[in-house]
């Protein structure tokens, strides 16, 4: 087993220590525990080497051509960012 140190919030360690108290459990094991059922959930979500993007599909006429999209960004980035010098 490797000892180590982590440094958590104080509401959430005080959270962890109430749950210790009643499962009459040391602070360790409540976050030993959690690690675990965090690194289980975690591995479910691993990706699926035979997994590939779905082909695109037409989803409808399209409105606008890419160099039009190209000026609309343009124009917003400038409006929330200002203009580059």
């Amino acid at each position: 087993m490797k000892r180590t140190q982590v440094q958590v919030p104080d509401p959430l360690y005080e959270q962890a220590r109430k749950v210790a108290e009643l499962r009459d459990w040391s602070v360790s094991e409540v976050f030993r525990r959690a690690l675990e059922q965090y690194v289980a959930e975690a591995r479910l979500h691993e990706h699926d080497q035979n997994w590939a993007l779905p082909e695109p599909r037409a989803m409808g006429a399209e409105m606008l051509s890419h160099e039009q999209w190209r000026d609309l960004s343009a124009a917003d980035e400038e409006r929330l960012y200002g203009t580059r010098d």
